[in-house]
């Protein structure tokens, strides 16, 4: 019926329908629209009426955002449903019989009067994304132009995406149309969807696998065109002690003796009823949204969870500034008005991540938006069943599967909502007892009585962090105090108390120096972190059989449960890594007193160094003969990828193949301590002070596992593998030539060592190693082998965040 109205009442219509879906909203129902609309079904045009042109030419500008209504499904090429695409100040500018849509350019600009002002815009681009006929002027200048064209046109980004996994697509316009049916026009905005195709003749394995008709990729793309926000919004200078993201720009107004760059710490408005109240309400609380797609009872988890934010809110001093609500039946999540936490449906597991969409000349943020990937919990699932078997699946008991999900779930749920109101990664805070909810939390697997307890496998809460990050950047100081200088001292005071703060630069990847930050650890001590693992992982490796399975569920599921167990170390071997050549700094500015970066105590390097080698002895490394037989289940059935994956290669067909569990655990292991930027700062620490440990004492350590190594296969495997990694190492362009001079020289000692050769197996290993070493050209084609090394599975996400993955 909706194909038969046309016109204006066709907008008032759709614009009732849309107020009526959003009653959680302040009703405006009766104000006129950001803009008058036309929408033309029968003619595919959607027509916009613009004010009239400024002095500039300039006819009304806009926030402009759009979003994904419909998703890939694909975990590695992240375009996923409630995905939001990068936003832009929107201009329409008058030139003759065209309308000129433009993306103007608020990175660089030049802070002073109008002539300053003006050599900072000229001085660096815009872009013209659309050039669009004029349909008509009205007697007071207002122009009408057909918005539909520009909605077709890859603003997301969309091809190079595709383009990721496949090759040659690109938009198909014949294809591609917005929708005339779908406008919501609003006060403060306008809300359409538009139909892209993509098209291309190699669409690639992964999506031929997902898509209906690979060669056409269809999507909804949402778009928002928003009114900019009202003067008065308070920016927050970017501090780096913070626990803050933010907007960077390039003022080139700035006086002599300040940056040029510039940062603003991104956070929503907030305003105190009473400003010169400690404690007040809010005139416009922030509320996050839980999308329906999320089934019961994940979804109550995830409001539940998201709450975790209103205790830090309260002790900020803003009362009842935020809350989560599961979204009213019929409001649509990609309006910009809802803060959403999105539910994406895809192929694998994946990243969730949060952000949303922000005006990037103040960093104001005007849409939080959070994805959840919906195989995470499942994942989750699969590790807590490998550890305490399914008996206990929804008991509510303290080792249920199911309860521990849900926990883990409410915490992602606080994590990434954190990520929208502007809040970064703190991979410190699980090294001071749960200080953050914005780390990755590896579940807190606690051995009683020699059994595996899951009772306090995640916090139910935020913590000290969590409440420092709001006050920090939402508190509000009395008036007349500058608001920046009051968040100066507060992280002054933060710091004083001795709350860390490490975030992704310096705590994702494993080979970064910093002893404080690392993914999925727990606990103060990582040395001790990864010996109580390995404790745990014993036990779990000898309850390990059919009891981790469901009913009826295939035996060759033991395969994929039984990785998460046989890797559960993985994450503490790489913050034990961390210590080795570690340096100890911390973020400070000029003036805070802070102490300078030291290296990692020569002790604590040399402890970490040791508990490391532990983890490649042959019995951490040998899969219990018990285990082979009931891993080597025949499997039946089409193609999985869920579960290819996640699986060790096996030795043919369904053949579970030990050596292969041997040789990927020792690769955790010999990757971290054999990273050419590890071994960089190991060289130089010992160079500068000989009592650190240096390259020499690893390798030394390395090959003292030579002769215990060779008693039988798995530790000749572990030690095949070392000495590649060895030899990896020294051809890697990022080690420096003075550590590859010292690698090569110890494998010409080893390969003289082992030509010596011996008897049986072992004899035939040594001279076969010996020969692989000094052949040059062969040992360079191994390496080069994309089969030489077995592939590790996957191990992220096992249930964390990120916008900021990446």
């Amino acid at each position: 019926m909706r194909d038969r109205v046309s016109g204006m009442a066709m907008a008032i219509l759709l614009a009732a329908a849309a107020a009526s879906a959003t009653a959680a909203l302040p009703a405006r129902a009766q104000e006129a629209p950001l803009l008058p609309v036309k929408a033309v079904p029968a003619e595919g045009r959607i027509l916009f009426t613009l004010p009239p042109p400024d002095a500039d030419g300039v006819a009304g500008r806009f926030l402009y955002a759009t979003t994904m209504r419909s998703g890939l499904g694909s975990a590695n090429l992240r375009i996923d449903r409630g995905m939001v695409g990068p936003e832009q100040i929107l201009a329409f500018r008058r030139i003759g019989k065209k309308v000129a849509v433009t993306f103007e350019n608020w990175r660089f600009r030049a802070t002073g009067d109008a002539a300053v002002s003006e050599g900072g815009r000229s001085s660096f681009p815009f872009s013209v994304v659309a050039m669009l006929d004029l349909v008509a002027t009205g007697p007071d200048g207002t122009l009408t132009i057909d918005i539909a064209p520009f909605l077709t046109r890859d603003t997301v980004g969309l091809a190079d995406a595709l383009n990721e996994g496949g090759k040659g697509f690109r938009l198909a316009e014949s294809l591609s149309a917005a929708d005339p049916s779908s406008v919501k026009a609003f006060p403060d905005n306008i809300e359409i969807d538009a139909l892209q195709t993509y098209q291309s003749d190699t669409p690639g394995r992964e999506l031929s696998a997902i898509a209906a008709e690979p060669r056409q990729i269809g999507f909804v793309v949402h778009h928002s065109f928003v009114r900019l926000p009202a003067p008065g919004f308070q920016v927050r200078r970017f501090d780096p002690r913070s626990g803050t993201s933010g907007e960077r720009y390039y003022d080139y107004g700035t006086p002599l003796g300040q940056d040029v760059v510039q940062q603003l710490a991104n956070h929503f408005r907030l305003e105190k009823v009473d400003p010169a109240a400690p404690r007040s309400r809010v005139k416009k609380p922030i509320v996050f949204y839980v999308d329906r797609a999320a089934p019961e009872p994940i979804r109550a988890a995830l409001v539940e969870g998201v709450n975790y934010w209103r205790t830090a809110f309260d002790k900020a001093g803003l009362i009842d500034a935020f809350r989560a609500e599961l979204l009213p039946e019929g409001a649509d999540p990609m309006d910009v008005r809802y803060n959403m936490v999105n539910w994406s449906n895809r192929l694998t597991r994946g990243w969730s991540y949060g952000g949303g969409i922000v005006d990037p000349r103040t960093g104001e943020i005007i849409k939080g938006n959070v994805v959840i990937g919906a195989l995470r919990v499942r994942q989750d699932m699969t590790i807590f069943e490998g550890l305490v078997g399914t008996a206990q699946n929804g008991s509510g008991g303290p080792n249920d599967p199911v309860r521990v999900s849900l926990d883990r779930i409410r915490q992602l749920g606080a994590h990434e909502v954190g990520h929208a109101l502007g809040f970064m990664h703190n991979f410190a805070g699980s090294t001071q007892d749960r200080t953050t909810v914005m780390d990755y939390p590896p579940p807190r697997i606690k051995l009683v009585g020699g059994a595996i307890d899951l009772s306090d496998a995640y916090a139910k809460g935020g913590g000290a962090w969590d409440d420092f990050v709001v006050d920090w950047l939402y508190g509000q100081p009395a008036p007349g105090i500058d608001a920046d200088a009051a968040a100066r001292q507060k992280a002054l005071a933060v710091q004083a108390r001795g709350l860390r703060y490490v975030t992704d630069v310096d705590g994702r990847a494993p080979d970064t120096p910093s002893p404080w930050g690392s993914m999925w650890d727990d606990g103060p001590d990582p040395v001790a972190s990864l010996r109580h693992m390995l404790a745990v992982r014993r036990v779990a490796l000898a309850n390990f059989g059919l009891g981790v399975l469901r009913k009826d569920e295939p035996l060759a599921d033991l395969r994929r449960k039984f990785v998460p167990v046989w890797l559960l170390h993985r994450y503490d071997v790489d913050a034990v890594g961390k210590l080795v050549g570690g340096i100890d700094s911390e973020y400070a500015v000029a003036g805070d007193n802070h102490p300078v970066a030291k290296p990692v105590p020569a002790a604590t390097q040399t402890a970490a160094l040791d508990a490391l080698i532990e983890t490649l002895s042959p019995a951490t490394l040998t899969v219990p003969d018990r285990l082979v037989m009931p891993l080597s289940a025949a499997i039946n059935g089409r193609d999985d990828p869920q579960f290819d994956q996640e699986v060790f290669r096996n030795a043919g067909s369904f053949a579970f193949d030990p050596l292969v569990a041997a040789d990927v655990a020792a690769q955790l292991t010999l990757d971290s301590l054999l990273a050419p930027a590890r071994l960089r700062r190991l060289f130089e620490q010992h160079r500068r002070d000989p009592s650190l440990p240096g390259v020499e004492m690893l390798l030394d350590r390395l090959q003292a596992t030579l002769p215990s190594a060779r008693r039988d296969a798995v530790g000749r495997r572990i030690a095949y593998r070392m000495l590649l990694s060895i030899a990896g190492a020294a051809r890697d362009p990022a080690t420096s030539p003075d550590v590859a001079a010292l690698l090569e020289d110890r494998l010409s000692t080893i390969a003289a060592a082992l030509a010596a050769g011996g008897t049986g197996q072992d004899g035939a290993w040594a001279r076969h190693t010996a020969a692989l070493l000094r052949d040059k050209d062969s040992l360079q084609r191994t390496l080069e082998s994309r089969g030489t090394a077995p592939a590790i599975p996957p191990g992220m996400p096992i249930g964390d965040t990120g916008w900021f993955d990446d």
